[in-house]
């Protein structure tokens, strides 16, 4: 299939883009490449995938990939309306995975119009896409962060999500209103999935392992929100990566025929570990002592997470099975050699 990523240099977007390609489809990559975090790190992967870094800095350029003919990147904001409808008529893709966004919920503290632009203004285009060039299903990233005040756990996609404590999960609240508004009246198929704490190699550096790995290498004290009373559904990147791509590659034209064009799932876990037995882990993976400085609950942050994914396992067999303590241990054998530690 031809298959457009968007976020392709981010973390999800980078590692669904490799898998996509290794598995034979045609994938075009797109981003903006903003700086939120260290670009290095976003060119750092484009390269792994074949693009280099002067390629890759030319606005709207498509540029094929020197190791695989079979991928293409482009750099373009999704608020760039007009180019970003000539790319979808220009291309005509099967499906389009969208996973580009402005991420980071205490960072929506401080710049809210980064959240509207992307992850409103930015979907809605990807959406008159999809509408105008029939498209045949779109997969894209929600977040665990719309369940917000939720108190029930684990979380189920059936839960109340109208309490929301960040302008980042009422953008991804935002974008499952609007997938269903395009599916009901436009009908294509969309798949929205709820993400939870995603960690592994190549990740984000605004993300906690990555914090506390550099922050106990350099001997430095690590930020330890709520005094330590939170817990997390972590989930490794290369389980996030497969439940994504099964659902890309299963044919959604059943979805159709049962008037099912609308999906919601949980992608996790399905299971929450609590946060000073992730930096246990992180420690002795290191074999290093963590210096902790207990700080109070940080605003937009909430105390539990945990993914209810029994919907993922019916409909797609999807079975996360990384238990944590590898999960990190190859996060920090990557990290190590990433950063010449």
């Amino acid at each position: 299939m031809k298959i457009l990523v968007t976020g392709a240099a981010g973390f999800i977007g980078f590692h669904v883009s490799k898998k996509l390609i290794d598995l034979g489809h045609n994938v075009i990559g797109l981003d903006n490449i903003n700086d939120y975090y260290d670009t290095n790190l976003k060119y750092a992967r484009l390269d792994v995938l074949g693009i280099d870094k002067e390629d890759a800095s030319k606005d709207r350029l498509l540029t094929q990939s020197s190791k695989n003919p079979k991928f293409h990147f482009v750099r373009m904001d999704l608020t760039d309306r007009d180019n970003l409808s000539e790319l979808f008529k220009r291309e005509r893709f099967d499906i389009v995975c969208n996973l580009a966004a402005q991420a980071g919920v205490r960072y929506s503290l401080e710049n809210p119009e980064a959240y509207v632009d992307s992850n409103i203004v930015g979907f809605l285009n990807i959406l008159e896409g999809c509408r105008h060039n029939n498209v045949k299903h779109l997969v894209y990233a929600s977040s665990s962060s719309v369940y917000g005040l939720n108190k029930k756990i684990p979380f189920e996609t059936t839960d109340s999500v109208d309490h929301p404590v960040s302008l980042y999960a009422a953008s991804k609240k935002s974008n499952e209103l609007m997938a269903h508004t395009y599916s009901h009246l436009y009908g294509f198929s969309t798949t929205g999935l709820r993400f939870f704490t995603v960690y592994g190699p190549w990740g984000r550096p605004d993300m906690a392992l990555f914090l506390f790995t550099k922050a106990i290498l350099n001997g430095e004290p690590i930020k330890v929100f709520n005094h330590g009373a939170l817990e997390r559904d972590f989930t490794y990147i290369d389980d996030i990566t497969e439940g994504i791509v099964r659902i890309i590659e299963k044919d959604s034209s059943e979805r159709k025929k049962n008037k099912e064009l609308y999906k919601l799932y949980n992608i996790g876990n399905n299971k929450s570990v609590k946060l000073l037995d992730f930096i246990q882990q992180i420690e002795s993976s290191l074999d290093l002592k963590a210096i902790r400085n207990n700080l109070p609950m940080q605003p937009g942050d909430v105390e539990r997470t945990w993914a209810n994914v029994d919907e993922l396992i019916k409909d797609y067999d999807y079975r996360p099975n990384t238990p944590i303590d590898e999960g990190i241990d190859k996060f920090v054998t990557w990290y190590k050699e990433f950063y010449n530690v």
